[in-house]
């Protein structure tokens, strides 16, 4: 086992991926000589070349649409966005065609595109550096989007994720870039748990918290807050909010019979109501109270000085623990 920060496990994986695969190309502005805003890509040109690690010209949409027609030619092109409030440019390619061709051509092409994005908040950045997009992408079938937490789970899905013939949003928390863990390096990515299951990140009795990305260190914070009271939560880290692995959520559901889902993104339409109503679907008879949502703010994502307001905390998701706990009135906040 490896020490290593987020950044570097990813650095590692890109690196591990191109070494074992030729067609692996990587794409993004900035991303050669620079190694990247966040150098997630440092050193790889100079070890691999231009013609694999591509310095593109500011356009979004055209780096996407310049790595349809790779994948259309056997490539697998790794596309990295700059910052997550870019990707909006290249939506269009994005849902129109990256998430669309396999399913039109019959399975004639496949679409082996991952779309790396640096997201989320909490590292005090301006307007569109900031946002928490996934909702669009995982209501686009077709896509698979994944979330990581940790620097080993950065490691191994990410080369899960560019082995995989399907499209793939990849979802890199810019705030945990810097936060480091041990990474067994050594460990081939079809060697661990696929990239579609979903961790038991910290076992527990009495309330189900799922959640993803950033989140999970501060659900886990939650949970070690609340076991000085007696409670025990048990963490659900979803790894992929599409697809969801919705077995490992009902066997802890049917266990707790409470249930809390926080993330960062807005509470309209997002992944935290697709989870609710399909736990309410699937194990209505195990919950003990209404399921709980602990999301940011229905408002575009705030300046940097206002998003600790915006991003659910220690003491916000107590707080809904405490409510699916009936300890307060849901509608009220006033304790029982």
């Amino acid at each position: 086992m490896t020490t290593m920060t987020m950044g570097k496990a990813l650095n590692q994986a890109l690196r591990q991926a191109m070494t074992d695969d030729d067609k692996v190309v990587l794409m993004g502005e900035d991303i050669g000589a620079l190694g990247g805003v966040f150098r997630i890509t440092d050193a790889l040109q100079s070890e691999f070349g231009e013609r694999r690690v591509i310095d593109t010209p500011l356009a979004e949409s055209g780096i996407v649409g310049t790595a349809v027609g790779l994948a259309m030619r056997g490539y697998r092109p790794v596309v990295e966005i700059q910052f997550d409030g870019f990707v909006y440019p290249a939506f269009d390619q994005i849902v129109c065609q990256v998430a669309k061709l396999h399913y039109r051509t019959l399975g004639r092409v496949k679409m082996p595109i991952t779309i790396r994005i640096p997201w989320a908040g909490g590292v005090g950045a301006a307007e569109h550096h900031s946002e928490s997009p996934e909702a669009y992408f995982v209501h686009t079938a077709g896509l698979r989007v994944i979330a990581v937490s940790n620097p080993q789970d950065a490691y191994s899905m990410l080369q899960q994720a560019i082995a995989c013939d399907d499209p793939v949003i990849f979802l890199e928390p810019k705030r945990l870039y810097h936060t480091k863990g041990e990474v067994n390096l050594d460990t081939h990515h079809t060697d661990v748990a696929p990239m579609g299951i979903a961790r038991v990140a910290r076992a527990g009795t009495d309330v189900t918290l799922v959640t993803y990305g950033a989140q999970v260190k501060t659900a886990l914070d939650a949970a070690e807050a609340a076991a000085d009271e007696g409670v025990s939560i048990e963490v659900i880290d979803l790894r992929s909010i599409s697809p969801i692995d919705y077995e490992t959520i009902d066997a802890s559901v049917r266990k707790t019979g409470r249930v809390v889902v926080t993330h960062e993104a807005s509470r309209e339409a997002g992944v935290a109501a697709e989870v609710i109503a399909s736990i309410t679907e699937r194990c209505f008879d195990w919950l003990e109270t209404a399921p709980v949502r602990i999301t940011g703010h229905d408002i575009p994502y705030p300046p940097s000085k206002l998003e600790k307001q915006h991003i659910p905390d220690l003491d916000r998701i107590l707080d809904g623990v405490d409510r699916a706990l009936g300890r307060q009135n849901s509608m009220t906040g006033v304790e029982l």
